[in-house]
């Protein structure tokens, strides 16, 4: 069994929310007082995160625009792309380092995401002790085919990590990210306004298995007592269903 990553407190407490709390001044944008900059993108910024809270954890947050109410699924393509490009080799040159025994690559959105900040961004966390390919498997990137393309395929979880919906796109050749941005945002697109009128919020998580990006997201709501509890995932009886109404609205 793996250890349990441990969470500052103290310094967690510190941390502004924004989300709920919508009078909160979000830091976000005061963006001349933003320090520890790693790399900047006409709106884009790479920086180290002002609250730490893992141990043993290099952690950076990639503020992704401006717009403190945007959201990715709203992004023009020329902003969508760079984006993605911006934070691919970001979480790439990471890894590459050497200096980490894994690194994590993901985005938060909405109140039932486990963020904190409503200004769009992802964040960037090299483990020096933790692998998080010890905790998932080749087959929870496995499912209905939705759409694909030579290099790359979108698909719904047959065998879910969590469960019940969660939307994969595999990436096999490095070239495809534009389009793997667009199945991304049409992912997000989808969950947010054709999925379940419930849907607020949902999670983007990367991986690099072997040689495949791979891109996952999942719509977000109270976890399953049995995931929670037991580590049951489950999938839901009408994914094929799902696949076909994604087909439909946007293939």
């Amino acid at each position: 069994m793996q250890t349990p990553l441990l969470f500052n407190m103290n310094i967690g407490t510190q941390k502004p929310e924004s989300i709920r709390n919508t009078a909160t001044k979000c830091p976000f944008c005061e963006r001349e007082s933003l320090t520890d900059i790693l790399e900047e993108k006409g709106d884009i910024i790479w920086l180290k995160n002002k609250y730490p809270v893992l141990a043993d954890a290099f952690q950076t947050v990639l503020i992704e625009t401006k717009d403190c109410f945007s959201e990715l699924s709203e992004y023009s393509k020329d902003h969508l792309y760079t984006l993605l490009d911006f934070g691919l080799q970001a979480w790439e040159k990471t890894i590459e380092s050497g200096e980490y025994k894994s690194v994590i690559f993901f985005k938060n959105h909405g109140p039932f995401s486990g963020g904190t900040l409503r200004h769009p961004h992802m964040q960037i966390i090299g483990f020096k002790d933790a692998d998080y390919h010890d905790n998932i498997s080749a087959s929870q990137f496995e499912g209905i085919t939705i759409d694909s393309q030579k290099g790359i395929e979108f698909n719904i979880s047959t065998k879910p990590k969590m469960g019940f919906y969660e939307l994969n796109i595999l990436m096999k050749d490095r070239g495809k990210t534009k389009e793997l941005a667009d199945y991304i945002q049409l992912s997000t697109h989808f969950l947010l306004n054709h999925f379940n009128k419930n849907c607020s919020s949902y999670n983007l998580f990367f991986y690099r298995l072997d040689e495949t990006i791979i891109a996952k997201v999942v719509p977000r709501f109270a976890a399953s007592p049995l995931y929670v509890g037991y580590s049951f995932p489950q999938v839901a009886s009408n994914i094929d269903a799902v696949a076909e109404k994604i087909k439909s609205l946007y293939l």
